[in-house]
């Protein structure tokens, strides 16, 4: 395994092309699905939860490769890049710590938790920020859309976790060469990622211009789920079609709360990690470190059912800060005082994730190398 920092060999970094590809992230089950590689190159697709090879490619170095989150990149020099002098070890780049939730009420009813993410997306469309958003939508059988929307009331329809990947990248990949000039993007810590490599590769489509890149609101992620048994798990309990949304509690209560319109179906968690999407096992960034700011579920004194209607917010960049500030001054957000001890509980979680993924990684080091494979995926 190449420490980071080091300079990339061939086949590593940004010297690899779609066999590497093939080799060491999608034959390996370390692909998290983004679809950083789909629409930039014609070969890969997304395709139910899984991001596919249609046509074999033999070009040694390819921007499949270079853009993937799950490929060798020196992380350090990327948060030193991105957050300078208000780098953290634990979150990366930190300006400060919020507790928000969206002030229009009829939001916060359609919302996972605050609805924070749904009214700073509003908000950016409505000021001029960006003129596209790209989000993850619903789609069939708990599988996620990814969307791109222009119309600001049109967000609140689209919030909720999901708890499975949307191949997100692709989707801003495809709207990168559209008319749009000012693109925000609501990612995962693994898409904020692959958002950033795109920014510095100089792989990247040169017809592409990735100062539309315009804003990025990032999601904390314990872990996706992968759906393929995540709906033979959930098929075996309750009919599909009937979810409507999903929640997972603080750790003590150690439940995935399952929304039907029959009621509330609780399942242990001990059911749901076999169901743990394997890439995220190996991923060391919690926070979504890579993006302007950051947005989870809060944690207060009062309890889970005060805290699900509030959201924690981490600024990192300026353009973050204003977003925020101008949210603040619009009324668009409620603000309340952050509890003492939640940002050292923040960052002991966000430590724990990067140590199980360093030791998730030193395991995946020392397992013997798979055989590589020909043509394409099934």
């Amino acid at each position: 395994m190449r420490e980071r920092g080091s300079e990339p060999e061939k086949g590593q970094g940004g010297q690899g092309g779609q066999r590497e590809l093939e080799r060491e992230v999608l034959g390996t089950g370390r692909c998290t699905g983004c679809g950083a590689c789909v629409n930039i190159c014609p070969y890969q697709a997304s395709y139910r939860d899984r991001t596919v090879t249609l046509h074999a490619c033999d070009l040694s170095q390819g921007r499949c490769w270079a853009v993937c989150p799950r490929t060798p990149a020196d992380l350090q020099a990327l948060r030193q890049r991105f957050g300078g002098a208000d780098l953290t070890p634990e979150l990366g780049p930190f300006r400060g710590l919020y507790l928000t939730r969206a002030a229009d009420e009829g939001i916060r009813r359609r919302s996972q938790h605050g609805g924070t993410v749904s009214a700073l997306v509003a908000l950016a469309l409505r000021e001029g920020w960006i003129d596209a958003a790209v989000l993850a939508g619903k789609g069939e059988g708990l599988l996620p859309r990814p969307v791109t929307v222009r119309d600001p009331e049109a967000v609140a329809g689209l919030a909720g976790s999901r708890f499975v990947v949307s191949p997100t990248i692709a989707e801003f990949n495809r709207t990168l060469g559209s008319d749009a000039t000012r693109i925000g993007v609501v990612a995962t810590p693994c898409q904020a990622l692959a958002l950033a490599k795109m920014r510095t590769l100089s792989v990247t489509d040169p017809d592409r211009d990735m100062a539309k890149l315009g804003l990025v609101v990032g999601l904390f992620c314990g872990w996706a789920l992968d759906w393929p048994k995540l709906t033979a798990l959930l098929g075996g309990k309750t009919g599909l079609a009937a979810i409507t949304g999903m929640d997972i509690p603080p750790s003590r209560y150690h439940t995935l709360e399952v929304y039907t319109p029959a009621g509330t179906l609780p399942v242990s968690l001990d059911e749901v990690t076999p169901c743990v999407r394997e890439a995220c096992r190996s991923c060391d960034d919690m926070t979504a470190e890579f993006s302007d700011l950051s947005v989870g579920s809060a944690r207060l004194p009062e309890g889970w059912q005060e805290a699900r209607s509030w959201n924690q917010v981490i600024v990192r960049t300026e353009r973050g800060l204003d977003l925020l500030e101008t949210a603040c001054s619009r009324g668009v957000l409620e603000f309340r005082d952050v509890p003492e001890g939640n940002l050292e509980r923040l960052k002991a979680a966000s430590m724990g994730k990067k140590r199980a993924a360093a030791e998730a990684a030193g395991k995946t080091a020392a397992a013997p190398a798979p055989a590589a494979r020909q043509g394409g995926r099934s």
